[in-house]
């Protein structure tokens, strides 16, 4: 009878046993008594000595326990706000209410002065930053710097900033989860963070106007490997927009791998493209497609280096080599950040993603009226020629990580085409996650009582508790129905 945890029943389809009457009596009781329940029930009759499971009833088995385990895992969790509201940017507010009443999340914060005061301080891990700071010499290298030449910094002053980045990183990690080794050199209260499950740092602007931006600290975080090798990636949204982090929380937990936070930036048309590069293209990218880019805080792992069944991907840490985390150290060059954007100075990560690598784009909304409600997007990372993509890029930063994205379309509503995608998109970011994984957002969207209002995902792969059907027959429109009725989960 809690409430709060998410429920599911399986009946047996076997005539030998009431497993079809068991499963119905038992979700019309759930539904009574306003505790939705997932039904679960085999196509093919089974013989009641038949012990294996079918495959569409392990499919929504594991879709139901992914998301119920990324419930669980949320609740009693907190994000941990570093900074507020960057650039005016809506995402940026956080509202504990949506946190606390929806996730079972609690709401940290802390001002950016925080980190400076870290620094100043000497509250990090001295052994560990000389680790550190080693590793990045050796792995991280350092691209042209294209900013004007009387406004670029001088070396020594470069190489300060790269060390004032690491130990931004060393810092916001230490926040999040804490580090029992501070509490050793006499910093008790630090040493203890703020149970983070996720976290965003403001930057923008008055942090990045006068001391290095953040992109190196949250491009590395939410990435697989560092310095102390492979390992869990951590979820840092940049320009603290905490409804972006919690999209790439959603994703990161259905999948175990990290996600790449990006602006939806622009649509390039075919004609628009031709007009640009005397070029067309062709394969995926012949109808068009959407500019992901964002100012280098991209999880590294994005740049698709590393490969599953052949295709370009990204893993949960315990798959991933020591070869593969190279290959995406590799394939990034730090460039002196941009100073139109970032006066005081800071180190912008840049790849190129591979080709043909499937991905799902989501972004969680708030809209008043209604409340949270999530959008999704299944498609594949295009490959382009490199002449048409360098003069593309260029026309916005070159020394950000680019991602070509090709939604899947299905010739109607918000997926006439790509062009309706990127109109119909809520917000100026997205995350993205490895995988067409648009079905199981949509389970776990519906535990958390949360509507989806856009997503390619086809009507039989959606799954959602029995009660949903009474709401009525169209899926969409019956799932802001139970939404509304049910409430959020922890209201």
């Amino acid at each position: 009878m809690n409430p709060y945890t998410p429920k599911a029943i399986w009946g047996f389809n076997g005539t030998e046993r009431p497993g079809a009457v068991y499963l119905a009596a038992a979700l019309a009781g759930h539904n009574q008594k306003g505790l939705p329940a997932f039904s679960i029930y085999g196509r093919d009759v089974q013989d009641s000595s038949d012990t294996s499971i079918p495959a569409d009833v392990k499919e929504k088995l594991l879709r139901f326990t992914k998301a119920g385990l990324a419930v669980a895992t949320m609740r009693g969790k907190s994000y941990l706000a570093i900074g507020s509201v960057s650039m005016g940017i809506a995402g940026s507010i956080v509202d504990a209410d949506f946190f606390q009443e929806y996730l079972g999340m609690r709401n940290e914060y802390a001002d950016m002065s925080e980190i400076a005061r870290r620094v100043n301080e000497g509250i990090y891990d001295p052994v560990e930053f000389k680790k550190a700071m080693a590793w990045t010499k050796a792995n991280c290298k350092e691209g042209k710097d294209y900013n004007q030449a009387d406004k670029q910094f001088s070396r020594a002053r470069k190489d300060e900033i790269w060390e004032y980045v690491v130990k931004m990183t060393l810092i916001i990690r230490d926040m999040m989860i804490g580090n029992p080794r501070l509490a050793e050199l006499g910093f008790g209260e630090e040493a203890l963070g703020h149970n983070a499950i996720a976290s965003g740092f403001q930057g923008q602007r008055q942090w990045n106007d006068h001391m290095p931006n953040g992109d190196f600290a949250e491009a590395l975080l939410n990435s697989s490997f560092d310095w102390n090798g492979i390992r869990q990636a951590f979820m840092v949204a940049t320009e603290n927009d905490c409804l972006n982090g919690v999209s790439m929380l959603f994703g990161h937990l259905l999948t175990d791998t990290p996600q790449v936070f990006a602006d939806v930036r622009s649509y390039w048309s075919p004609d628009a493209i031709k007009r640009v590069t005397g070029k067309s293209l062709s394969g995926l990218a012949a109808n068009g497609m959407i500019h992901l880019i964002n100012s280098g805080s991209a999880s590294l792992d994005g740049s698709g280096e590393m490969t599953k069944n052949g295709v370009p991907a990204m893993k949960p840490y315990w798959e991933i080599s020591e070869e593969e985390a190279k290959k995406c150290l590799g394939a990034t060059t730090w460039y002196p950040a941009s100073q139109g954007y970032f006066r005081g100075g800071g180190y912008s990560s840049n790849f190129l993603t591979k080709g043909n690598m499937p991905i799902t784009l989501s972004r969680l909304n708030l809209v008043k009226g209604v409340g949270p409600v999530l959008q999704l997007a299944e498609g594949w990372t295009a490959e382009i020629p490199a002449d048409v993509h360098k003069i593309l890029d260029e026309r916005t930063d070159r020394t950000w990580p680019t991602t070509w994205f090709v939604p899947r379309v299905t010739g109607k509503g918000a997926f006439t085409d790509v062009y309706s995608v990127m109109y119909n998109w809520g917000a100026n970011h997205g995350a993205f996650s490895f995988g067409h994984i648009g079905a199981d957002l949509i389970t776990l969207a519906s535990m958390l009582r949360i509507p989806v209002c856009m997503h390619n995902v086809p009507e039989d792969k959606i799954f959602r508790p029995s009660s949903w059907n009474a709401f009525g027959m169209d899926k969409e429109g019956s799932d802001y129905r139970a939404c509304q009725a049910y409430g959020a989960l922890y209201r």
